[in-house]
C-alpha cells in the first residue's frame, strides 16, 4: 500500500506472452501472511474499509476484464485484513475509475509503434510516480518529456526514495508535500518575472 508502488502496467505487446509467464510464476511463489515472519512477500492491508474496497474493486475488473493471476490465500490469513494479489489484463487508463491502493495489479498492453498510448496516463490528472524500463535513450526521451509526473524513474522501482536526501513530491492531484525538499525546493514556488521602469518621463 505504498503510495508510488506499481499499480498500472503498460507492456509492449510482443514481449507479453513471456511477460505473463513469468508474473503468473512469480505470483504463485508469493508468500502471504504475517508481516513478523521472514518469509513473507505480502502482508494484510491497512484496515478492513481498505479490504473491502479493494475486494470490491477485483471482483468488479474481473467481471469485465481478464484475469491474469489470482494468490490463494491459506489458513493463516483467516484472522487478518489479507487481500490477495491479484493481476488483471485491462484495455486503457480508461477503465479505471479511482486510485487502488492495495496488491492490484492492471496491464495495459501497447503496440511498439504506439508508445503514445502510454501517455493516456497524464488524462487521469494524478502524476505522483511514473518508471520506464528500456535500452533504448530515444524511448525513455519520448516518453520522459511527455509524461506529467513528479518522480520520474528510469530502469529502477520505483519506491525506495530516501528521505531528506532525495525529493518526493508529484503532480496534478497527486500533490506535493514536505517530502518534496531539495536543494531547489523554495523556487518551485516562485516565478520569475523582469520588470523596467522608464527612469526618463516626467
Amino acid at each position: 500500500q505504498r503510495c508510488s508502488a506499481l499499480r498500472v502496467l503498460y507492456i509492449q505487446d510482443d514481449v507479453y506472452p513471456r511477460f505473463k509467464d513469468l508474473l503468473q510464476g512469480a505470483m504463485a511463489e508469493l508468500a502471504i501472511g504475517d508481516p513478523r515472519w521472514l518469509k513473507t512477500d505480502v502482508g494484510p492491508v491497512i484496515d478492513a474499509g481498505s479490504l473491502k474496497q479493494l475486494k470490491a474493486h477485483a471482483q468488479d475488473m474481473k467481471s469485465k476484464h481478464k484475469l491474469i493471476y489470482e494468490c490463494a490465500l491459506n489458513s493463516s490469513c483467516q484472522d487478518g485484513h489479507f487481500m490477495p494479489p491479484t493481476a488483471l489484463e485491462i484495455g486503457s487508463m480508461h477503465d479505471l475509475k479511482e486510485e487502488m491502493f492495495g496488491p492490484i495489479l492492471h496491464v495495459i498492453r501497447f503496440k511498439q509503434n504506439k508508445l503514445e498510448h502510454v501517455i493516456e496516463v497524464n488524462s487521469t490528472g494524478y502524476g505522483l510516480t511514473f518508471g520506464i524500463h528500456s535500452r533504448i535513450k530515444r524511448t525513455i526521451a519520448f516518453v520522459r518529456e511527455r509524461i506529467h509526473v513528479g518522480n520520474f524513474y528510469v530502469n529502477r522501482n520505483t519506491t525506495g526514495a530516501v528521505v531528506g536526501l532525495q525529493p518526493f513530491g508529484g503532480e496534478g492531484l497527486s500533490g506535493t508535500g514536505p517530502k518534496a525538499g531539495g536543494p531547489q525546493y523554495l523556487l518551485r514556488f516562485c516565478h520569475e518575472r523582469t520588470y523596467t521602469e522608464d527612469t526618463t518621463a516626467a
